[in-house]
């Protein structure tokens, strides 16, 4: 595991009403540069309106987000307004993001995927991002994919493609907004062992995830979110394994067995997830090679 650096993402008092219904409620969280922290929590805590916040895709009602040495308050009634567009755009350049749903551009291969962005937000050539995405498909094991369209892979692979076009980018944090979710259950494990992979090797990732497994592997700090509000944190053996509020205890009781069952990740009880991932992959990621 790689050493953690200094803090680089830094959230303060984040408050979002929908109208009457206040879904965050004064969420603070200091991330760490090589930090994996994973959110939990039931459907409707405000786990990915957060994530959202975190670059502005979602407006915060309240509080502010720092990136390096630049600070961006929520202005939820637009006052500053062209002022603040530059320092948006510093967090979402730098702050990569992963959906449920992959959003690849259908009419481009995956390498076009991978170049769109690095050449026309960054500003680099044609070769640099070219050499980029080859690099970043190697360590997805998409290789082989890189000039097929979407429409003819998995959705495993969509993912891993989508985790490769964010890389290309060189970001800073990684968001993952539950990367599995719309994953048939064989095809988690391929999507999973990516993740851990860049866990381990360093990558500053905020990941909501309902994978609990991934979470005891990977992550660094484990929060959990119900109503809006950050009701435990840790590392993953306290607050997965030997929680200490009755709410995470009774999340944990009715989600983990149904989370963990072998049945749903292709597991045998006890066996770890990365062997099985990797086995799942395949040889270098052509495991699926039947696959549409």
């Amino acid at each position: 595991m790689v050493a953690l650096g200094e803090v680089i993402l830094q959230a303060q008092g984040i408050e979002k009403y929908f109208g009457a219904t206040h879904v965050l409620r004064g969420i603070d969280l200091a991330v760490r540069q090589h930090e994996t922290v994973v959110l939990i929590g039931r459907s409707g805590s405000g786990k990915t309106t957060f994530l959202r916040c975190l670059n502005f895709l979602e407006e915060p009602t309240f509080g502010r987000v720092t990136l390096g040495d630049v600070t961006v308050e929520a202005d939820p009634f637009r006052i500053s307004g062209r002022s603040r567009k530059g320092p948006i755009r510093h967090m979402r350049t730098h702050v990569g993001m992963l959906f449920q749903e992959f959003n690849l551009f259908p009419h481009m291969t995956v390498l076009e995927n991978c170049i769109e962005a690095p050449m026309h937000v960054k500003g680099v050539s044609r070769d640099e991002a070219v050499a980029t995405a080859e690099m970043f498909l190697e360590k997805v094991h998409l290789t082989d994919k890189r000039d097929e369209h979407p429409a003819r892979m998995s959705g495993g692979q969509k993912q891993r493609a989508a985790i490769a076009r964010a890389l290309c980018m060189e970001p800073q944090v990684l968001l993952f907004d539950e990367p599995t979710s719309a994953l048939d259950p064989e095809l988690i494990g391929e999507v999973i062992v990516v993740m851990e992979q860049l866990a381990h090797e360093g990558s500053t990732m905020i990941v909501v995830s309902h994978e609990m497994a991934f979470a005891r592997e990977a992550a660094d700090r484990v929060l959990y979110l119900e109503d809006g509000a950050v009701v435990e944190e840790g590392p993953p053996e306290q607050v997965l394994d030997a929680p200490q509020e009755e709410s995470t205890k009774l999340f944990l009781r009715r989600f983990l067995s149904e989370a963990e069952r072998p049945a749903q990740t292709g597991l045998r009880d006890g066996e770890p997830w990365s062997r099985a991932s990797v086995e799942a992959m395949g040889h270098h990621g052509h495991g699926e090679a039947g696959r549409p």
